[in-house]
């Protein structure tokens, strides 16, 4: 009982990663781990993560942020662990936010 926890993390990834592919690279990390929730660049040239799902794959998903793509050059990532919502169904990239 309770092997299964189910979260949700906000995630804001700081570096060189726009224009390389990083949200095409959360969006296939994110399917292959059977999360659901959306990516988007940022105005400021970070990338925003909202993600939900099981403790474990966003546990993942959080490392994989932390390398990103080839190309990426990750200089941190700030997140945070809330309460699991179950929005949405999927896992979309959004149009960058102004």
């Amino acid at each position: 009982m309770g092997e299964t926890e189910l979260a949700r993390m906000h995630a804001v990834v700081e570096g060189t990663v726009q224009g390389v592919g990083f949200r095409y690279f959360v969006h296939d990390m994110a399917v292959t781990l059977g999360l659901t929730g959306w990516v988007r660049n940022l105005w400021d040239g970070t990338v925003e993560v909202m993600a939900e799902g099981e403790r474990q794959g966003l546990e993942k998903l959080y490392q994989a942020l932390q390398r990103g793509p080839r190309g990426a050059e990750v200089m941190g990532v700030q997140h945070t662990w809330e309460k699991y919502r179950g929005e949405g169904q999927g896992f979309h990239i959004r149009q960058t936010s102004i």
